[in-house]
């Protein structure tokens, strides 16, 4: 059952301290709570559950500010609950009315909330956070304009640089014509996994076996005589003798899998004749039996490439828990070949989209004409340029592009024109375009240094997307914050100049020219 709970949230005098005092209004987690558009959250949510059946569920504030702060600090699921019980402001920004020194859920509930929220769901609302972000940034920079007009000439130039025409459309843009900037790449969010060998599998996999023989055997006295007669000791010390060694001898090494698949044969079979006698799989615990059929399939795969030229196959497992995870080529200096979820994003103007999440390997070159036609989309417009790596530059993105009047980054083709200055210009604009484009590379390095991109702690398949997205939901969320900051330091700035100005106009000069550039002010 779920009970819609008022999403206006108590003004922060109102809020209960027990400590007196009020809270701080520019707070990180107080700006959150005017940004996130809790009522369309709200919508999506609210229908998974029934309107008069069950125990009340935990409202949509406090489900969705928990992930975000989880995935905003990089917090296990545990330190969450605890951050939230210590922290008024983070209260504040989950809807509650007062602070409290009592656990606001336990820790497992995480796991529900993951599942509460899906990848469209979380896509659609980091494109409404965008948007009123955008509206927030408009209300800005229309009073820093109307502190301009009151201000002195010098100070405008000083202004220049908080120009936001490059994040939001003007108004009064031709219709038709295209504008802004689009950057697209894709890369890969590795999962919380061990580097899987096949020889590994198959050890895993026979303990895994072993484990279910022993408890199908308890069911029944006479279950014990299906058991296979081989010393399980001996079994691990083979696969041992082979693993402890840096590089083994091909030879060596394939003569170790036939020896640990015919374990698990062995071991398979065993489980039909007690199934047979009578024996229930019903009395297993779930995970163990999605973990048997896990190793029915590795079994199967694993003897196509023992006695098979090849060494590919499709779906191949690399985990028996995380059975959705796959290998994906990336050829990167680190690591050849990784492990997890492949996204593909876009920036649009600075702002970091996911396009599309897949645990299987594709090409990203297909991406880019639906990712310009999601622009055109939201903008009403096609990007004026698509900065893009060497993958995306085939025949028919070009031919696209061309009809289109996108300009797609990459050298041109045909000769190089024979007049100098226009190879010149050619060049400068290819240099300036490649520049353009670290700017995705920039949201991959950010995300998996701050916002746990670099590794996928989440086992489940829909737990690890909704990770993934709100980690891109974070990102524009935050980067709206530091924009509002920005504008917040260049009031402030301008505020000082104009007393200044008053008081004494040699000295509001030396501010707007000397002292400026001591502010730091980074967007």
């Amino acid at each position: 059952m779920y009970r819609k709970h008022h999403n206006g949230q108590l003004s922060i005098k109102e809020f209960h301290v027990p400590f007196c005092g009020t809270l701080d209004p520019d707070n990180r987690w107080v700006l959150l709570a005017e940004l996130i558009p809790w009522q369309e959250l709200e919508e999506a949510y609210a229908p998974q559950f029934s309107a008069n059946v069950g125990a009340p569920a935990k409202p949509v504030r406090l489900a969705f500010g928990s992930l975000y702060i989880k995935q905003r600090l990089g917090l296990t699921d545990e330190e969450t609950v605890l951050q939230i019980q210590e922290n008024a402001y983070m209260q504040f920004f989950l809807g509650f009315s007062g602070y409290s020194s009592k656990l606001p859920f336990d820790p497992s509930m995480m796991v529900h909330f993951r599942k509460r929220f899906s990848d469209e769901d979380l896509r659609h609302i980091n494109e409404l956070v965008v948007k009123r972000g955008k509206e927030m940034l408009i209300d800005a920079a229309a009073s820093q304009s109307h502190d301009d007009d009151d201000s002195s000439g010098d100070d405008k130039d000083n202004g220049d640089q908080l120009s936001i025409d490059s994040l939001i459309k003007p108004a009064d843009w031709p219709e038709g014509k295209n504008w802004g900037t689009l950057s697209i790449d894709a890369s890969c969010t590795p999962a919380d996994i061990t580097y899987p060998t096949d020889l590994k599998l198959l050890n895993e996999a026979r303990q895994t076996t072993e484990r279910v023989i022993d408890d199908l055997c308890k069911q029944a006295n006479g279950y014990g005589a299906h058991r296979p007669r081989y010393d399980r000791g001996k079994a691990r010390a083979h696969f041992l003798n082979v693993a402890k060694q840096k590089r083994p001898r091909r030879r060596r090494l394939k003569a170790a899998v036939r020896r640990q698949l015919n374990y698990l044969q062995r071991n398979l079979e065993a489980i039909d004749a007690l199934i047979a006698d009578g024996a229930g799989l019903s009395a297993l615990k779930k995970h163990w039996w999605h973990k048997l059929l896990t190793c029915s399939e590795l079994y199967r795969q694993q003897t196509i490439l023992l006695h098979s030229k090849t060494r590919s196959i499709s779906d191949r497992l690399v985990n028996l828990v995380q059975r959705q995870v796959r290998p994906i080529v990336r050829g990167k200096a680190r690591a050849a070949v990784e492990f997890g979820a492949k996204i593909s994003i876009s920036v649009s103007n600075g702002f970091a989209f996911l396009h599309r999440l897949s645990w299987d390997a594709y090409n990203e070159g297909e991406d880019l004409i639906p990712q310009a036609e999601k622009y055109k989309q939201d903008n009403g417009c096609y990007p004026e340029r698509i900065c893009a790596d060497r993958i995306y530059i085939n025949a028919k993105n070009r031919h696209f592009c061309a009809r289109a009047g996108i300009r797609l980054s990459g050298k041109r083709l045909g000769r190089p024109p024979k007049d100098p200055e226009i190879n010149a210009a050619h060049k400068q604009q290819l240099s300036a375009d490649q520049r353009r484009r670290n700017e995705v590379e920039g949201v991959f390095g950010s995300g998996k240094r701050k916002y746990s991109l670099r590794l996928i702690m989440a086992r489940l398949a829909h737990g690890a997307a909704t990770s993934i997205s709100m980690s891109f939901l974070v990102m524009c969320a935050e980067k709206i914050l530091r924009l509002l900051r920005l504008f917040f330091v260049f009031f402030f700035a301008c505020v000082c100049s104009l007393l200044q100005l008053h008081a004494s106009p040699e000295k509001a000069w030396a501010f707007t020219d000397e002292s400026w550039n001591d502010w730091p002010v980074t967007a």
